[in-house]
């Protein structure tokens, strides 16, 4: 049940999730069917509601498979990279991205704001995103990157933040030159690091 000839049941889940990645983005959650995310992944119906059973499901689904994809591969790229170097590349492009996963997360976060079967499911996964988050805050602090006197929590709280607010302030609403959003983010995350240690020891005598 729920595999098409072929085709195994982890690749039909693929196919369905990158096609209701791209059919919500493109139709938003309220004008899109499941009957349309089915004939987009070319299976059945039958096949579809065998992994997913409900739409609202699927369009966290979508959201777990390719959300976290941006932050996995630069950690991935250079395992041995400072963290606070990879929130610095991944900041750097926040201003100009625009893919079909953030449309994604804004359809997400519309459809949760009238639809308590979207809601839950997204409160679930924000919830995630930012345990996450909060963890690599610690890592960066045991390493020596970040202040260990902040809030692990309050530092993933401002990485959701920017990272969905960019999502919404696109660059056709507010740019802003590269360069002048890079100095900015360096300097935030200098002003986040661990105070210099200014203790002067005395010269025995």
């Amino acid at each position: 049940m729920g595999r098409i000839a072929g085709v195994t049941a982890a690749e039909t889940r693929e196919r369905l999730l990158l096609a209701a990645a791209d059919v919500f983005a493109r139709r938003g959650y309220d004008g899109t069917r499941v009957a349309d995310i089915a004939r987009a992944a070319d299976v059945s119906g039958g096949a579809l509601y065998a992994h997913f059973g409900s739409k609202a499901e699927l369009l966290v689904a979508a959201l777990r498979r390719h959300g976290k994809r941006v932050l996995a591969e630069a950690l991935a790229a250079d395992p041995g990279c400072p963290v606070t170097e990879v929130l610095l590349q991944i900041g750097r492009l926040l201003p100009r991205r625009l893919d079909a996963c953030g449309y994604l997360i804004v359809e997400a976060l519309v459809a949760a704001r009238r639809d308590e079967d979207v809601a839950q499911p997204m409160r679930d996964y924000v919830g995630e995103r930012g345990d996450g988050l909060a963890e690599l805050m610690r890592a960066a602090q045991a390493a020596g990157e970040l202040d260990a006197s902040l809030s692990p929590t309050a530092l993933a709280h401002l990485c959701l933040l920017l990272s969905i607010g960019s999502e919404l302030v696109t660059p056709d609403l507010h740019a802003v030159a590269e360069e002048e959003w890079a100095a900015l983010l360096t300097r935030v995350i200098a002003g986040l690091a661990p105070a210099a240690d200014t203790t002067q020891t005395g010269t025995q005598p």
